[in-house]
Order: C-alpha cells, then structure tokens, then sequence
C-alpha cells in the first residue's frame, strides 16, 4: 500500500486580494463595463479595434474613467491578451449620520451594527448634512449606494426613501 505522507497536500490560501479582480480576454470587454488600468478600477467610455497589423495583432484602444477618482486614463493592448476586470459591487445602507471629518455613519443592511469607515469628499459633506436633516425632518430615510472595488469603497450617490 502507498504511504499516506504521499498524498497529503498542503494548499496556501489566497490573501484578502486574491479575488478583487479576474482575467477576461481584450476583445470581450465592452463599452460600459469595468477594467483595470494602470491598477486602478475604471469604467470603460470608449473603445476601438485596429485592424491587424503586420505584426500579427488587432490592437484595442480604450478610454477608461477611474470610478473612484474620476480621472481619465488610456490602454492599448492585443485584442488576444487578457486583462484584469475588477469585481464591483454596489450596496445600499441608511445613512445614520455625517461626522465633521467627513466620515459617513451607515447602518448595516441587517441591521445589527453601522459602518463607519467611510469618508465623503470634504467638499460635499455639508450638501450631505443638509440632505440627511431635510430627510429625517419629513420622517424619511436617506440612503447611500457604496461602490467598492479593489478594497477601495465610495459612496457614489444617496437618495431619499419613504420609511
């Protein structure tokens, strides 16, 4: 019989990143949907194929807006070569309250706990006081939609809800 000490494996586990993005092939990527560029999360806005060339390639330029920053980059690359996609998500909490430094209070979906490790731009956080009040004075509930992408969150809009 085999010995046993043979067929033991040990197998590492991926660390906290190992999921924050996956490989998809260039010419499969389109106009609204998300890659990386230049380690950044974007959204892409624009794209175009050239044709082969005498190299061998058709070449996709793509025009991508980073969805955290708001900054615009660019990429080139053959349409056969995979590049990575950010997996996104989009979750909407109760805004609970907005502390001066700008740091949102959000209540957790379940209910049980808030979270309050997100900050809203210094520029914005009196607009957001200012909803939040007008909100809970008509008896409604202020919700925000955080993106997040590449352990990076935001909260990108809020709106208000009937209770």
């Amino acid at each position: 019989m085999a010995d046993d000490s043979a067929h033991e494996h040990t197998f590492d586990q991926g660390g906290a990143n190992a999921s924050a993005t996956y490989p998809m092939q260039c010419s499969a990527l389109r106009k609204g949907g998300h890659v990386v560029i230049k380690g950044r999360p974007c959204k892409i806005v624009e794209m175009s194929t050239s044709k082969t060339g005498k190299h061998g390639h058709a070449k996709v330029n793509m025009t991508a807006i980073d969805i955290f920053t708001g900054k615009k980059l660019e990429d080139v690359s053959p349409s056969t070569h995979n590049m990575d996609v950010p997996n996104v998500k989009r979750l909407e909490y109760d805004v609970m309250d907005v502390d001066d430094d700008g740091f949102v209070s959000l209540m957790l979906p379940d209910g049980s706990d808030t979270k309050d490790d997100i900050k809203y731009p210094e520029d914005k956080v009196a607009e957001l006081k200012e909803a939040l009040e007008k909100a809970s004075d008509a008896g409604k509930t202020l919700v925000a939609t955080v993106l997040s992408a590449m352990g990076e969150e935001a909260i990108i809009t809020y709106r208000e809800i009937s209770q």
